[in-house]
Formats: C-alpha cells, structure tokens, sequence
C-alpha cells in the first residue's frame, strides 16, 4: 500500500473562530482551505475534516508538530512494505516520549503497535466505514477509542520508526486561566475514564476501574476542604463531578466560562 507522495489538499479545522485568520491563510498558502468551528473537541474537529476530504488517504497532524527534512519520504517509502493498514504515523523524535503504545517489531523500520497519539495520525477512511471519532469524548481519551476499535476488527496499527516527527506538546498560552483549565482537565479525564471503560467493557467493570478514584477524590476534597485551600478543594470536586456524571450517563458538557 502505498500513501501519496503529494499533500492534494489542506484543511485546517479552526475553532477560534477568527475570520481574519482564515482569510490570512487562505491567500498566504495554496491549496488550503480553513474551516471556522465551535471547540467542540479534537475528535468533532478531525471529524469534519476527514469528512471533507476527498481522499482515501487524512493525515490528521495537530500545529504544534513539525516534520523533519526526510519525514515524508521515508514514511511513503516504508509503506510499500506494507500490506494494509488502517492507522499509521510517523514516530516521535524523542524517544523518551513515544508516540504509541506496545510495539510488535515487524521490520528495522516498522512496528505494529496497539495505539497512536493523536497529534499524528494518517487514516485509511476505507477501513472505517464514515465512522470516525467519538464526538462524545472531550479533551481526552478519544485516541485510544478510535486505535481500540481499529484492534477490535483484528486491523493493524503502525508506526514507521525512521521517519521521524517532533511535538511541542501541551502548552497554554492562558495564563490567566490556569486554574480553570486544570479543573477542565480533571473533570473530563475523570468522565472520560468511565465512559471510555464503559463503552469497552461494560458498566460494572467501568465501576470497578473508577471505585478508586471515587474513593480518593472524596477523601481528598473534605481534606482540603478542612485545610481551606480552595484550589485543590475545586479540583477535586472536579473530579468527583466528572466521575458522577459520567455514570449517570450526562454528556461530557464541562467548558471553561467565557
């Protein structure tokens, strides 16, 4: 199987909603077109773009990721090696901070492995039947939904050792919303532990997975609420409020406040 060896076409999905920024780009660069979009999540997000795509072939890549000299060339080299695929990237450059999980060496250059970071991820739309991201996740686990179905239909996941990406990684610019942003994080990471479980395995073993963190959470919240530090306080009730509503079945509705 084979990738382009072209880009036919670049659509960025933009959720600041900032007009000017769209027409910038769109007269700066060839071939792109810029979509203005609600911050519904990465997974509604990649979805609109790989539903506008007219190709067999998305190459879903976050901004904060660049590519070496060679990065391309080799990953379309390599993957004439293969056979089939339904996910494939190329793999981090720091190889303290791997972007995927539990590799099967096939080759020097190619591994199979159970799953990808989001940041970097080409899907073969032919394996997915227009069934895409999970668009009731938010801010996490939505990766590891869309590789765990992929394994589930016994389809293959890889990465292509020798062509190589570098991430910034996660970074605010909002320092103002500090604070606020970390109870996001708590809340969603905690929902989306139990959905994600839930889903997979079933309601009882999503219990079990998040008894823990129930139990910590709590114990943890009427600590800090007896030692009046508000903010540990609030993160914890973040967590306990993500953990409740996701097991009453209530949408991952969390956002910051505008």
């Amino acid at each position: 199987m084979t990738l382009y060896q072209k880009i036919p076409k670049k659509i960025i999905i933009e959720n600041s909603k900032n007009i000017n920024l769209k027409n910038d780009l769109e007269l700066k660069y060839d071939n792109i077109e810029v979509i203005l979009n609600e911050n519904l999540g990465m997974g509604a997000s990649n979805n609109i773009g790989i539903k506008k795509s007219n190709t067999q072939f998305v190459y879903i890549l976050n901004p904060d990721v660049t590519f070496e000299n060679d990065t391309f060339s080799k990953l379309i080299e390599e993957t004439k090696n293969i056979e089939d695929f339904s996910i494939i990237s190329p793999c981090h450059a720091d190889k303290n901070f791997p972007n995927f999980k539990n590799q099967k060496i096939i080759t020097e250059n190619i591994s199979e492995v159970d799953s990808l970071d989001g940041f970097s991820m080409i899907l073969n739309k032919d394996k997915f039947n227009n069934i895409f991201f999970d668009e009731n996740f938010f801010l996490y686990l939505e990766n590891d939904d869309l590789c765990l179905q992929v394994k589930k239909r016994n389809e293959k996941i890889y990465v292509i050792k020798n062509s190589n990406i570098n991430h910034l990684g996660a970074s605010s610019s909002y320092s103002n919303l500090e604070n606020e942003i970390e109870y996001l994080r708590n809340w969603h990471w905690m929902w989306s532990k139990f959905y994600f479980n839930k889903k997979h395995f079933g309601y009882l073993n999503a219990t079990m997975k998040i008894f823990f963190n129930l139990v910590s959470a709590n114990l943890k919240f009427f600590y800090y609420l007896i030692s009046l530090n508000k903010h540990k306080r609030k993160i914890y009730q973040m967590r306990i409020s993500g953990i409740i509503n996701s097991m009453m079945g209530n949408k991952s509705f969390y956002r910051l406040k505008n």
